[in-house]
C-alpha cells in the first residue's frame, strides 16, 4: 500500500545562527517520505544562499499563500510565534522544531523529528489547541494605529517608550472598571505565553485549555497591585495616558507605537493555533525541564 505523500508547509528564522545538522535532518526526513515540501520564501534563500543547503521544495511561497497538512517551524520559540500567526486563520497543525535555545514552545529536537513524523504519517499525534487573542483600537481606519496581524499566541503588553516615566493604564473587564495601573506597563497574556514575559513580571503559570487571560504589570507604582486571572471570554478595555502622549503596544514581541486617547481593546481571537504534540512529551515534564520548575537548587 503506497503510503499517503503529505504537504508541509516550512517556516524557519534566516537570522539564527547556523544550524544546518538539526535543518538536514529535518529535510531528510521529509525527503525520505517523499513528502511535498513548501518553504516560505525568506527562510529558502536562507537555506540556499547562506547555508549552501540543498533543498527540494516543491514549492517556495510567500505570505499566506500555502496550503499544506501541516508546518513546520524550524527555529525557537520566536520563530514559532511568528509561523502560528501565518497559520492561524488556516487551523494548519504546528510542529514546533527547536533548533534554537529554550523551546518551551518549539519543543521537538530535531533527533526527535523523526519519531513526530511516525505519528503524523499514522494518524496517531495528539493535538492541543491554544488560545489567541487580538487587539483592537477605535482609531479611525485611515489612521492605521496597528500594522501587520493583530492576532497574537502568547500576549499583548502595553508599555512606555522610554525610561523617565510610568504609564497609566485605565483597565475595564466586560465594561467594569477594574483598576488603574501606574507602573512600566501592563502584560496581558494567554495560557500559552504565561511562561514568557508575564512569568518574568511575577505572573502566574497558567495550564493550557485553562480557559483564563492574566492581566499583569510590569513593575507597578503600587506594591498592592498583583496579576489577576479572567475568563478568556471577557472583553479587556484599556485606557492609556503618558506624559509623552504616546506608548508601545507589542504583540507577540512585535511592537507598535500608539498615541495617547485611542483605546484598545483585547478579546479572544476567532482563531486557535493546533499544536502538534509527541505523545511522549507532557506539559508538566516540561515545564520542569524547560523551565526548572520545581527544581531544588540547594547543594
Amino acid at each position: 500500500m503506497t503510503e499517503k505523500r503529505l504537504r508541509f508547509a516550512i517556516f524557519g528564522n534566516e537570522y539564527q545562527a547556523k544550524k544546518s545538522t538539526g535543518i538536514r535532518q529535518v529535510l531528510d526526513g521529509l525527503y525520505r517520505r517523499h513528502a511535498e515540501v513548501y518553504v516560505d520564501r525568506p527562510f529558502y534563500e536562507y537555506l540556499t544562499t547562506v547555508l549552501h543547503e540543498e533543498v527540494r521544495a516543491d514549492s517556495v511561497f510567500d505570505g499566506y499563500n500555502f496550503d499544506a497538512d501541516y508546518a513546520i517551524s524550524l527555529g525557537g520559540d520566536g520563530t514559532f510565534l511568528k509561523a502560528a500567526n501565518r497559520i492561524m486563520a488556516k487551523h494548519t497543525p504546528l510542529v514546533g522544531v527547536n533548533t534554537g535555545r529554550l523551546g518551551f514552545l518549539a519543543e521537538v529536537l530535531p533527533s526527535e523529528f523523526e519519531e513526530a513524523l511516525d505519528e503524523m504519517y499514522n494518524n496517531k499525534c495528539r493535538f492541543e489547541e491554544h488560545t489567541a487573542i487580538q487587539i483592537e483600537t477605535d482609531a479611525a481606519s485611515d489612521d492605521l494605529p496597528i500594522e501587520g496581524s493583530p492576532y497574537a499566541l502568547n500576549d499583548i503588553a502595553i508599555l512606555k517608550r522610554d525610561t523617565a516615566s510610568m504609564i497609566t493604564v485605565r483597565a475595564f473587564v466586560n465594561d467594569d472598571y477594574l483598576v488603574t495601573y501606574q507602573a512600566d506597563g501592563l502584560v496581558v497574556c494567554t495560557p500559552t505565553g504565561s511562561t514568557a514575559y508575564n512569568l518574568s513580571n511575577g505572573g502566574p503559570i497558567i495550564v493550557p485549555q485553562s480557559g483564563s487571560l492574566c492581566l499583569t504589570p510590569v513593575a507597578p507604582h503600587s506594591l498592592n497591585i498583583r496579576p489577576i486571572v479572567i475568563n478568556d471570554t471577557s472583553v479587556i478595555r484599556l485606557e492609556v495616558e503618558s506624559r509623552t502622549h504616546n506608548y508601545l503596544v507589542a504583540i507577540d514581541g512585535r511592537s507598535e507605537k500608539l498615541h495617547e486617547g485611542i483605546t484598545i481593546t483585547i478579546r479572544k481571537a476567532p482563531y486557535t493555533v493546533r499544536v502538534v504534540k509527541l505523545l511522549s512529551k507532557r506539559y508538566f515534564s516540561i515545564l520542569r525541564e524547560k523551565m526548572m520548575w520545581g527544581a531544588d537548587t540547594r547543594s
